[in-house]
């Protein structure tokens, strides 16, 4: 008798697992597009807010980063206190120059105050624009995925605004070739 409910347990574990492996792939095989769609979308929107920052010299001058729509850019969230930030700066530098050639701008946007990056500039020379959102940048770059509001995060944004890849924490060099290479 017990042998008899044990197998008839393990049939109903049996059955009900399967329709549950069966229900979740019909589920999300017809909302994978959806997810997609409005993933894309929200990281669309987050480009235009990018566009629209507002964003500092590090002299002090108010500038716009639309001035780079309709070119391939990597686009750098990092903070002066942050060690991987401040350690993947010369390899940003390097692929700076290595990809400037190709029309690619690396541009810095800096989570932090103007004198903490001011003071920084004085020490570590960068090969790329740098631009002072303040704690604002915090906003855009979650706007792009960064739901931890960690840093570094960079993205890379395609000549037609298209978000093509975006990564949090310290840059790969060889990862981050690989996508501007595919551009």
């Amino acid at each position: 008798m017990n042998m008899k409910r044990i197998l008839a347990g393990v049939a109903v574990a049996a059955v009900a697992a399967g329709g549950g492996i069966l229900a979740g792939h019909y589920a999300n095989s017809g909302n994978t597009g959806v997810a997609d769609a409005a993933s894309v979308a929200g990281k669309q929107d987050a480009v235009g807010q990018l566009w629209t920052a507002a964003v500092t010299t590090p002299d002090g001058k108010p500038q716009s980063l639309s001035m780079y729509k309709g070119r391939t850019i990597v686009v750098n969230f990092w903070a002066s206190w942050c060690g991987p930030c401040v350690e993947e700066m010369p390899e940003l530098s390097a692929l700076q120059r290595e990809y400037a050639k190709k029309g690619i701008q690396f541009v810095g946007v800096g989570v932090d105050s103007a004198a903490n990056i001011q003071n920084f500039l004085k020490k570590v020379p960068v090969d790329y624009p740098i631009y002072i959102a303040g704690f604002g940048g915090a906003d855009v770059a979650r706007a792009f995925g960064n739901a931890a509001g960690g840093l570094p995060y960079t993205v890379v944004i395609d000549a037609n605004g298209t978000v093509r890849a975006t990564k949090l924490g310290q840059i790969k060099m060889d990862e981050l070739r690989h996508t501007l290479d595919t551009l």
